[in-house]
């Protein structure tokens, strides 16, 4: 515990972390160089997309033939797999991947229902009023192996202490 508290005293009163009052002079040539570079860094606004000025520009849009189109291996024509589709299919496809996504959906908001419902004919109620029946058959067959009063003695007892069926005269 000492050594713990000796350590945080020291910590605390050790300059190393405090920030220097007195700063190191700057060359000339190194102020010029990081004025340069503040500069070129200093933008008015965002970076806008060349193609199309009035949008700003895309991270990772990059013109991927323009740096690789000298190289030998950078194939863009009569690639394996790549397959041009004009609007119609384009549009075609995009139609058909929305009802399936719709159906999908519909799908999952049903399961989601069912997971989320607790009353009415559901497997979570199915299992609720299994275990609760077998908790009251061991009860009653408990009850009646230390009183010998028989299952439906022990309901008529109960409906009688309960006000529901009137008294034996």
């Amino acid at each position: 515990m000492k050594v713990a508290l000796c350590l945080l005293a020291s910590l605390a009163s050790s300059h190393a972390f405090a920030p220097a009052l007195v700063t190191p002079a700057r060359s000339s040539r190194s102020t010029v160089i990081r004025n340069a570079i503040d500069e070129a860094d200093i933008e008015d606004g965002p970076r806008m997309n060349p193609d199309k000025p009035e949008l700003p520009e895309i991270k990772g849009d990059f013109d991927w033939d323009a740096k690789f189109g000298g190289d030998d291996d950078w194939i863009v024509e009569n690639i394996p797999g790549k397959m041009v589709v004009n609007e119609v299919e384009l549009a075609a496809q995009n139609t058909a991947l929305t009802a399936i996504e719709e159906r999908y959906r519909k799908v999952r908001l049903e399961k989601e229902y069912e997971e989320a419902r607790i009353l009415g004919w559901t497997s979570q109620a199915e299992t609720f009023n299994g275990r609760f029946a077998m908790f009251f058959l061991s009860v009653g067959l408990l009850t009646e192996y230390w009183t010998g009063v028989t299952i439906p003695g022990q309901i008529e007892e109960m409906l009688r202490v309960g006000g529901f069926i009137g008294p034996d005269y």
